[in-house]
């Protein structure tokens, strides 16, 4: 018996020794670097200059409704879904997004030190906003949330939400942004390529691989999707991603921004494979994606957004009136002129 025990031993630790130096990657970030440490997968980021920022790509979670029947059977199940082996008994793997704030920096960072990046429906309420500001150097939290005050290291400061998103006017550094304001509805607004051929996309398919491809790709919930909806004429898929308003574990904003990325051709997985979406016999590719989000506070934007604008047309407006009036005094002062003279000859005469 003690020499089928020491047998196995060795057998696990050799197993153990070349699945770990084989499977020790971050699946959801193809930047990141990973080690092993004492057979713990480490994964790090670089976020700014000798700055490693540790990330979690995935987690193991213990089925508390199966029996521990065997110590060792217990650890090697352990071992099988901490390196992302087939399923086993005790535990589940979970891959898991990496923040979004973290990505931005990470973005940022590669971008200053000319590092690959290749950066590259409707309002779902009246309160819905997009993302037009595109990526800044954002300050995060140890944990990758975004800090509620942003300024991209300039004099500028505004407030963002959850999801990173600025959701006022910019102001100066005594801008007060007192909470982080959570994003707990985004709207994934999607438009796929012209259909090749004659044939016509399955709706009911559609829906169905959308609301999967939000858990097997991303790793959320697929009860999250609402509702998904689709307009043949438009090419417009449209879904709505909602959580709990007092749901704090969920965010939202790091799903739309892996979206984002895939369908703009820049997947941040470590796997390159382009989304698409499985409808019926077809297999939709995606052409453009604009993200809507919604918070659980209305945001504060003002008419200061609109100024720029609508100084432009005044500008513009102003000057074709001041040349209308000149060239209007030019042509009465020319009339005038003539007038006298022929005045004057007449008077001669």
């Amino acid at each position: 018996m003690k020499s089928f025990i020491l047998l196995a031993l060795a057998v696990f630790a050799v197993v153990f020794a070349t699945v770990s130096a084989q499977s020790c990657a971050c699946k959801t970030m193809k930047w990141a670097r990973c080690e092993e440490t004492s057979g713990t997968c480490v994964c790090k980021l670089m976020i700014d200059e000798n700055v490693n920022q540790p990330i979690d790509c995935s987690k193991c979670e213990y089925n508390q409704h199966l029996p521990q029947v065997f110590y060792f059977f217990f650890i090697y199940s352990f071992f099988l879904c901490s390196h992302d082996l087939p399923p086993s008994t005790f535990f589940k793997y979970i891959f898991e997004v990496i923040p979004k704030c973290f990505l931005m920096k990470a973005e940022m960072y590669r971008a200053r030190n000319k590092l690959d990046t290749r950066t590259i429906a409707g309002k779902p309420t009246e309160d819905a906003f997009v993302d037009n500001d595109g990526i800044y150097d954002p300050e995060c939290e140890n944990d990758g949330k975004f800090k509620a005050k942003q300024n991209n290291k300039t004099d500028e400061y505004w407030c963002v939400n959850s999801a990173g998103v600025r959701r006022t006017d910019k102001g100066d550094k005594n801008m007060n942004c007192s909470e982080l304001v959570e994003t707990y509805w985004v709207r994934l607004q999607l438009k796929h390529k012209e259909v090749e051929g004659s044939g016509k996309v399955d709706e009911a398919s559609l829906k169905t691989a959308m609301r999967e491809i939000i858990e097997s790709r991303y790793g959320y919930d697929k009860n999250l999707v609402t509702e998904v909806q689709y307009d043949p004429a438009g090419r417009f898929i449209v879904a709505d991603v909602k959580k709990e308003k007092t749901d704090r574990t969920i965010n939202l904003g790091n799903l739309a921004y892996y979206m984002e990325k895939d369908l703009k051709v820049l997947p941040l997985f470590l796997d390159q494979k382009p989304f698409a979406l499985n409808s019926g016999p077809q297999n939709l590719k995606m052409e453009k994606i604009e993200v809507y989000y919604v918070d659980e506070k209305a945001p504060t934007f003002t008419m200061k957004n609109l100024s720029g604008g609508i100084i432009a047309v005044i500008v513009v407006v102003v000057l074709a009136v001041v040349i209308g009036l000149l060239i209007l005094f030019f042509v009465n002062r020319k009339k005038m002129r003539y007038t006298k003279t022929q005045q004057r000859e007449m008077d001669n005469m």
